[in-house]
């Protein structure tokens, strides 16, 4: 990652705008214990309190490391019941890296999410209408399948 995503500007711009990082040695103690972290790289995306809310285990070019670190803020968002941003960051990954591979898991919690908001099982099946008509193939299309019966 460091020689080829990293160095990217549209990766460094977007990490030094939107995030605290910090890089630890894989096997640094404690951290690198505490998290969990046998691979290099693992991304991990925490709260302001230090939980955890996402992780990225191994290399991403930047056109996939971008929407990937969005899907980690707005599972941030999503867990702390700031349910308007993380929409946004899900809308963000949609309409800015629809083909990405983070994608269909925005289009599911994008349901999952608007569910919450609203108390409305809709979204939820339209998540799984958007899931089968564009990431048949994902694992999010599959765990969205129950909604198809709401």
């Amino acid at each position: 990652m460091g020689a080829v995503t990293y160095p990217d500007k549209r990766v460094s711009q977007f990490i030094a705008e939107n995030l605290i990082p910090i890089q630890v040695a894989y096997n640094a103690k404690p951290l690198a214990q505490d998290f969990n972290v046998t691979w290099t790289p693992t991304i991990v995306t925490l709260d302001k309190s230090g939980k955890e809310h996402h992780r990225i285990v191994g290399f991403l070019p930047p056109q996939e490391f971008i929407p990937a670190l969005l899907l980690g803020i707005a599972k941030v968002h999503f867990d702390l019941e700031h349910l308007d941003q993380a929409l946004a960051l899900l809308d963000k990954i949609l309409l800015d890296y629809g083909r990405s591979d983070a994608a269909p898991e925005a289009v599911y919690l994008r349901g999952v999410t608007l569910y919450k908001s609203t108390h409305d099982a809709k979204p939820l099946k339209e998540a799984y209408e958007r899931l089968e008509a564009d990431y048949p193939k994902s694992e999010w299309a599959k765990r969205a399948a129950p909604y198809r019966l709401l």
